[in-house]
């Protein structure tokens, strides 16, 4: 079975960045994602890389956020540059057979049933 631990989270001023990471323990070879929820507002999903290395985004943050994963290492990465207020968010990782389109999906809309989920970690963006 597999487990996703989050780290990287923290505090930042608008304009800034921060770089999460998913360690994961064992398999690693499944679709990931980063996925995030702001208090009171709906799931979202934030980036996806599929297995063979397409990554997709939403426009909310496309060209501020990048996707990336380390095989050999077990882990997948969220690079957030240019930070503002609105990403301040829970933010977790997932892991699923899925493609991507389906993954999203599957983790907003469809409730949240993906094969695995981390934990979570804070985001906090201030002016």
């Amino acid at each position: 079975q597999v487990q996703l631990a989050e780290s990287g989270g923290g505090s930042v001023q608008a304009g800034g960045s921060l770089r999460l990471s998913c360690a994961a323990s064992g398999y690693i070879g499944f679709t990931m994602a980063w996925f995030r929820q702001a208090p009171g507002q709906e799931r979202e999903g934030v980036a996806c890389i599929d297995t063979d290395g397409s990554t997709s985004y939403p426009s909310s943050v496309k060209g501020r956020f990048t996707i990336s994963k380390d095989n050999a290492k077990k882990a997948l990465y969220l690079q957030m540059n240019s930070l503002e207020v609105e990403d301040t968010a829970m933010y977790y990782c997932a892991a699923d057979h899925r493609i991507c389109e389906q993954m999203v999906v599957a983790g907003t809309v469809g409730g949240g049933r993906l094969a695995v989920w981390g934990q979570g970690t804070l985001v906090t963006v201030s002016l």
